[in-house]
């Protein structure tokens, strides 16, 4: 059964600009990613990953080339528009968890729900419909006895998985991580890997970028990254 596209970029190119110097972030970098896959992007400190993945999460936008998402090119899109597809189409785990602290961890989790636009109905999600979200997100990562807590409450994975729930809760196309073990010791880092696999078995689509080989290999697509081209495994032996 042929996979649907979930995400496709051609030729995109980062460039950053100043009075004297000009820094070619991304050249030509071709992806497709299509439902159901798990990719790692890695590659060296300066290689173009935080650029990349800025411009999948429609947080950045890139130089040149094309952007598609689901059936949207995003690169024709407003800066609303985009903002609307980023908050149903894009699920973001970051490696700093980025909680708010004076919150808890329904609230943090709900978070991403209460910013939702309204429907093409004009419907907006009602308060029964997001706890039943929440719960269902924080069931997916074994955090639902936690709901009340705040985050300075929890250890270190476990705000990750709160991170990871909270990405979940509106149905996202695809989820973008970024190093989501940095901030970990290497027991809970095997367990949020786990967990991130656990999750693309049962459909979720993921891309993440790390710089952890042993991590990267969870993946079922292994890309690297060099000098802001996508390059293949042969093509980084070469180089190195």
């Amino acid at each position: 059964m042929t996979k649907s596209i979930c995400l496709q970029l051609t030729k995109i190119t980062k460039v950053f600009r100043t009075d004297e110097l000009e820094t070619h972030a991304l050249r030509g970098v071709n992806l497709t990613i299509y439902q159901g896959d798990f990719v790692s992007i890695s590659g060296p400190s300066g290689c173009g990953k935080s650029s990349l993945l800025a411009i999948m999460g429609l947080l950045d936008t890139a130089s040149g080339g094309k952007y598609i998402i689901g059936n949207n090119d995003v690169s024709r899109l407003d800066v609303d528009q985009r903002a609307e597809i980023r908050n149903k189409s894009i699920g973001f785990i970051f490696q700093s968890f980025n909680l708010i602290d004076e919150l808890s961890v329904f609230e943090n989790v709900a978070l991403p729900l209460r910013y939702r636009e309204p429907d093409e109905h004009g419907k907006l999600i009602t308060e029964a419909e997001i706890t039943q979200a929440v719960q269902n997100a924080l069931q997916q990562v074994d955090m639902a006895h936690r709901t009340g807590h705040k985050p300075n409450q929890l250890s270190g994975g476990q705000q990750q998985r709160v991170a990871i729930a909270r990405a979940l809760v509106g149905s996202p196309a695809i989820l973008l991580v970024d190093e989501p073990t940095g901030n970990l010791d290497s027991k809970n880092g095997d367990a949020v890997m786990a967990l991130l696999k656990q999750l693309n078995r049962a459909g979720t689509t993921i891309c993440m970028v790390t710089h952890d080989s042993r991590y990267a290999e969870f993946a079922n697509t292994r890309l690297h990254l060099l000098d802001g081209e996508m390059v293949s495994e042969h093509g980084l032996e070469e180089a190195c």
